[in-house]
């Protein structure tokens, strides 16, 4: 539970993280429950944001991130940081600096302070004599102590003004926050946009070269055999339909579709959902698919569909997570009979 994960100096931790969010207002926000909902997609969604960043400054103004020493222990708040991490192993500056989300400079200042107050040393890295190697000292491993026990205490009071079952709402939504923002951050560069003629042949590419990395050969019956797979871009220029591509560095390396499922009406299907190896593991595909399902509820379908296949294991995993339920038999006639596992969302719920 909550007690038990989030000791001091991870909380710490997370809170710096969070601190690149805030906005510009001094108090939590408070819902107006008499107020009526009237708000556009785009118009809620920015309320979101700000609410979300409101927060966010507003636990680390409460946090006492913004003061010059933590707590009541000669340590600024990156200083801090340093310290638990240090305190965890020896690490070079470029290490820590990349654990603190901080630039080399900032994290040899922290390292500088830690030395000259006797708390951290450095020395020759054992494995490369080019770069030197930090960890405490007796004194630094002291004040760390005190570091954990002044933050527990802390924790521990705000913790007696919840419930365990808020305790654990709190847990669950700190570690999503949390993936959401390093999967924000690792997305950066990517470009998401609506494909374009243009595209169709760099789409191609990618759904050939993903299907070739998977064994999805086109005598199976897989999406890349469909005969339309060099005009992509005509298929998703009908009403109900749209696919969006992944650029990065001019290179389009991903994409995802929606479409009307023929002679299922209120029905579209997730289709043509490819990553190349470049953007797996930022989070990409989920972005993408909530983008897309978004679009399938504004146009008006009821439900979302899909065929996959077990060979797609981390596809699966991620359309389960999104709800989409596996069903017993397929819906309608798209030709992908190797696509063994028909699965259904439905958009109201």
């Amino acid at each position: 539970m909550l007690q038990a994960q989030l000791k001091p100096a991870n909380l710490v931790v997370t809170c710096n993280q969070t601190h690149s969010t805030m906005a510009q207002t001094d108090a939590p926000p408070t819902p107006d429950p008499a107020k009526p909902v009237t708000q556009t997609k785009q118009t809620a969604e920015s309320g979101s944001s700000a609410q979300l960043r409101h927060l966010s400054r507003y636990l680390v103004r409460n946090l006492g991130m913004l003061n010059a020493a933590f707590g009541d222990l000669p340590l600024s708040p990156v200083q801090a940081h340093a310290l638990f991490e240090i305190g965890k192993q020896p690490l070079t500056i470029k290490e820590l600096a990349c654990k603190l989300s901080i630039d080399k400079s900032n994290a040899s200042r922290a390292i500088k302070h830690l030395i000259d107050k006797n708390l951290a040393l450095s020395q020759i890295h054992p494995r490369d004599s080019r770069c030197l190697v930090v960890q405490l000292t007796p004194a630094g491993k002291k004040l760390l102590l005190k570091l954990d026990t002044q933050q527990n205490q802390l924790f521990q009071e705000i913790l007696a003004q919840l419930t365990p079952a808020q305790t654990s709402q709190i847990e669950e939504a700190l570690m999503l926050y949390n993936q959401a923002v390093h999967n924000a951050k690792h997305q950066s560069g990517c470009h998401i946009r609506q494909a374009t003629a243009q595209d169709d042949a760099a789409i191609a590419k990618v759904i050939r070269d993903v299907s070739a990395e998977y064994g999805l050969t086109a005598d199976k019956g897989y999406s890349v055999a469909d005969p339309t797979l060099d005009c992509l871009s005509q298929i998703y220029s009908q009403a109900g339909a749209n696919y969006w591509i992944i650029e990065l560095e001019g290179r389009i390396l991903g994409g995802a579709g929606i479409a009307p499922l023929a002679s299922n009406e209120g029905v579209c299907e997730l289709q043509k959902m490819y990553f190349m190896p470049e953007i797996r593991g930022k989070g990409l595909a989920t972005r993408v698919a909530l983008m897309a399902l978004d679009f399938a509820r504004e146009t008006g379908y009821q439900s979302c569909y899909l065929e996959t296949t077990a060979a797609l294991n981390e596809a699966v995993k991620l359309y389960e997570k999104l709800g989409f339920v596996h069903l017993s038999a397929p819906l309608g006639n798209t030709g992908h009979y190797a696509c063994e596992m028909p699965m259904l969302l439905e958009l109201n719920k």
